[in-house]
């Protein structure tokens, strides 16, 4: 049996498990609310994980476009950066990935071909972490820049208005 079909064999196993994982990293009261992952409008974090860690498996175990695998990342990295996580805690999602598949597939691995492609399939993994970091910098970029705005417009309008009554007197 190949690796391939092996993952697809437990990819249900293997989502439910990255999940669990993924819950952990959170508060546990946290982690029990996004548990309940079904209603997109009551839990949209839960759900946004979920959508996301299923559609990133799919492409791992595919043909990993990197339009949508790019897009996939950004929608869950970008939920870590908004919460303020260092970029340690917002990447370990796939690591965590990699714990998961390690032990879906213990069973399975017995000889050298399999391993090496468990490998393999892990090194796709890591170039992933290494794109996720690109991503989550870009994020807390953007949230920066969102700041510096709000700051300069904030100014301005002080400014503005200070002329106004420097103006009346």
């Amino acid at each position: 049996m190949k690796l391939h079909d092996i993952l697809v064999k437990e990819s249900s196993n293997i989502l439910n498990g990255w999940y669990s994982l993924i819950l952990k990293t959170y508060h546990p009261d946290s982690e029990v609310f996004l548990a309940k992952k079904n209603d997109p409008f009551a839990n949209p974090i839960g759900h946004n994980i979920s959508v996301s860690i299923k559609g990133i498996l799919e492409e791992l175990l595919n043909n990993m476009v990197q339009e949508r695998i790019v897009g996939l990342l950004n929608d869950i990295i970008r939920i870590k950066a908004v919460q303020d996580s260092n970029p340690s805690d917002a990447i370990s999602l796939l690591f965590l990935l990699k714990q998961t598949l390690r032990d879906a597939t213990k069973g399975y691995i017995e000889g050298e071909q399999l391993f090496r492609e468990l490998l393999a399939f892990e090194d796709k993994i890591d170039r992933l972490t290494l794109l996720s970091f690109d991503i989550f910098m870009k994020c807390r970029e953007d949230i920066f820049n969102i700041k510096v705005n709000e700051i300069r417009r904030g100014a301005f309008m002080f400014t503005k208005r200070a002329k106004v009554e420097d103006d009346k007197l």
